[in-house]
């Protein structure tokens, strides 16, 4: 209990001055509410992979599993190898080593899209209309029988002119045939690629809201991804960041901002030999979408390589590490989500994001808890802080880098729900004593 003389508090505002304060702020607080909801708290996949409608089948992910193991079992048959290979020291290698495969086995895609657009081209209509029907009844049915990844969808064509149509049609018969077959799954993601001006995006609001009138949906119940391919997505012509433009078009629709490497560095004039994730260019299109998106909701997917890992063991190993690299490289600067092309990239996305969530792990933790405890220590963390650190554990979880047990323990007994809270402070939480 305090000792001492009770201290004599005094004001000199009346209370009428708060309430007109409050009262013409009530706007903004609506505004701030309404267009920075914080991060929606689910589950983002580490990965995107890409596979041509026409190569999409029942097996497609039990498939690149399989081929991803057969990788490891040729190029890096055991921990030291495959330690050896990305550089990985000795107290990860065997840990890293174990979860890959067991992920590998377990589930090896965490995010599917059936590409309608580079990656299955131009067709005949019919038989992009039966493609799409083909897809959404595969699609349907891995949900059902329990064997789809945690996030599925497609890519459809743009909304540019020449294409338009085409990719509205595949789009509803898509759309129509889940529809058809059960209802639309959780996990359904919708991409919608070459996004140059807002108005295309305002577009996909009305042609998502029209299917759901007709299908009796409720309102909003379909969101997608904008995928920023161009250097008008970034840069407007008055200035301005386009890509913060196309985020309010989407009318709270946005789920996602994909960063598109080849055709984003080609419309910039990039040559082929220096097209990469980790250009100047691309880094500082990343950066304007990672700040436009910031506290939005709306999360950030970095692009991919194309260096795939095929031939001799050497080749592998070469392409093993340069993809392993620029994860690493993504994953610091908070790109928890990139694309793959190749099953041969499953292990090194897994090793890479596993390495990094394992290497911070026991720091983490241990920061959490004294923070939860008030116990102190040699860093000064506020509620800013605690949300990050619970958001890398969360991630680590959600991923199968990291073990509920073993994240409840190095805590002192935070569980999952601790954790949610802690990664989901309310606005007043973090600015209150935050700098």
């Amino acid at each position: 209990m305090r000792q001492g003389r009770q201290e004599h508090v005094a004001t000199s505002l009346a209370g009428a001055v708060s309430e007109e304060i409050s009262a013409s702020l009530a706007p903004v607080d609506a505004e701030l509410a309404r267009r920075y909801p914080g991060d929606p708290g689910t589950r983002q996949p580490v990965h995107t992979v890409y596979v041509p409608a026409d190569a999409f089948a029942a097996d497609t992910i039990r498939s690149w599993g399989d081929r991803a193991l057969a990788a490891l079992d040729e190029h890096a048959p055991d921990a030291a190898a495959f330690g050896a290979a990305l550089g990985l020291t000795d107290d990860l290698a065997e840990p890293v080593h174990d979860r890959v495969r067991a992920k590998l086995e377990r589930e090896p895609v965490e995010d599917l899209r059936v590409d309608f657009e580079d990656g299955y081209g131009a067709r005949p209509d019919a038989e992009e209309d039966e493609t799409a029907a083909r897809a959404a009844r595969v699609v349907a049915q891995a949900y059902a029988k329990g064997t789809a990844a945690p996030y599925m969808g497609i890519r459809m064509k743009c909304m540019e002119s020449p294409v338009r149509d085409r990719g509205i049609r595949t789009l509803d018969i898509f759309l129509t045939g889940l529809l058809d077959s059960g209802g639309l799954p959780d996990g359904l993601v919708i991409t919608l690629p070459k996004v140059t001006y807002a108005e295309q995006v305002t577009a996909m609001v009305r042609l998502l809201e029209a299917f759901e009138t007709e299908r009796q949906l409720r309102p909003g119940r379909i969101g997608f991804e904008i995928q920023i391919e161009t250097s008008q997505s970034i840069l407007a012509t008055d200035g301005t960041a386009t890509v913060a433009r196309m985020l309010q078009a989407a009318e709270g629709r946005a789920t996602g901002l994909h960063y598109g490497t080849f055709d984003y560095s080609a419309c910039l004039g990039v040559s082929a030999a220096y097209q990469a994730s980790d250009h100047p260019a691309a880094d500082h299109a990343k950066a304007v979408m990672q700040v436009a998106a910031a506290g939005t909701g709306v999360r950030v997917s970095d692009g991919s390589t194309n260096v795939l890992p095929v031939g001799p063991t050497e080749n592998v190993h070469a392409a093993w590490r340069l993809h392993y690299g620029l994860t690493r490289r993504a994953l610091a600067r908070a790109y928890y989500q990139g694309w793959d092309m190749h099953p041969g990239h499953l292990p090194t996305r897994y090793a890479a994001v596993f390495a990094f969530y394992r290497e911070g792990f026991e720091q983490a933790a241990a920061r959490l808890s004294r923070y939860a405890n008030r116990a102190g220590g040699d860093v000064m963390d506020e509620p800013a802080t605690a949300k990050a650190l619970s958001g890398y554990l969360l991630r680590g979880l959600d991923c199968g880098a990291l073990d509920a047990d073993e994240v409840t323990k190095a805590t002192g007994g935070l569980t999952r729900a601790d954790l949610e809270g802690f990664a989901a402070p309310r606005r007043a939480d973090l600015t209150i004593s935050g700098t």
